[in-house]
């Protein structure tokens, strides 16, 4: 079995945009496929992460670290929350992420094993 974090990205001004219902539905679609996958043994954790408004953001530099608000990149997409999943292949991995509800990029990372 490998271990794979799935990052979702997301767009803060689209789920602000849209209609509560659908808003509703959507998190309705996520929360049974996140439930399904669980109850499967595939996922191990997880979370929605705050709008990107809410990040600090430590960089290092020569000087030292500097610490500012607001999230490292500007960009439309970022990662609005993560599942820490097990499977026994990528290609597994891949499945589940085809299969994400909320219609956006998922990357998936294989975690490095520590031996």
């Amino acid at each position: 079995m490998a271990k794979y974090l799935l990052m979702f990205m997301s767009s803060d001004e689209q789920w602000a945009g849209m209609p509560e219902a659908e808003r509703n539905a959507k998190y309705a679609e996520i929360g049974a496929w996140w439930e399904g996958h669980t109850k499967a043994g595939r996922i191990l954790g997880g979370e929605e992460l705050a709008p990107r408004a809410t990040a600090t953001t430590v960089r290092h530099t020569p000087k030292g670290p500097v610490v500012t608000d607001g999230p490292y990149l500007e960009a439309k997409e970022l990662i609005g929350g993560y599942g820490l999943i097990e499977v026994p292949s990528l290609d597994e991995a891949i499945a589940m992420a085809k299969s994400w509800p909320a219609g956006s990029t998922v990357e998936i990372r294989p975690l490095v094993e520590m031996h």
